[in-house]
């Protein structure tokens, strides 16, 4: 009688130990899942960081040489020096 109380509830135990590794927090799908959004996080970063490296060298452009800001002030502003004359062209 005691035998079969100890199996029953080592089978309790091991049930209970089945179902939180297949349904409960800790399960397989779930760590999947937990997986699958780091990588999306790393690849989210990698996407960030390149975006920031590009930035942080715009910025040492436009603090080591006028060049840069001569370059977008013509582009973005539409400046011309004293002895130039500006032409546009456009296209219909």
């Amino acid at each position: 009688m005691v035998n079969r109380v100890v199996s029953v509830v080592l089978l309790i135990l091991l049930a209970a130990i089945h179902a939180q590794l297949w349904l409960g927090r800790g399960s397989v799908a779930y760590v999947q899942e937990l997986q699958q959004q780091i990588k999306d996080q790393y690849a989210a970063n990698a996407v960030e960081k390149a975006e920031n490296d590009r930035l942080e060298s715009e910025v040492n452009d436009l603090k080591d040489g006028l060049s840069t800001v001569e370059e977008k002030a013509r582009s973005e502003l539409g400046m011309v020096k004293s002895n130039e004359i500006f032409v546009q062209v456009t296209k219909r």
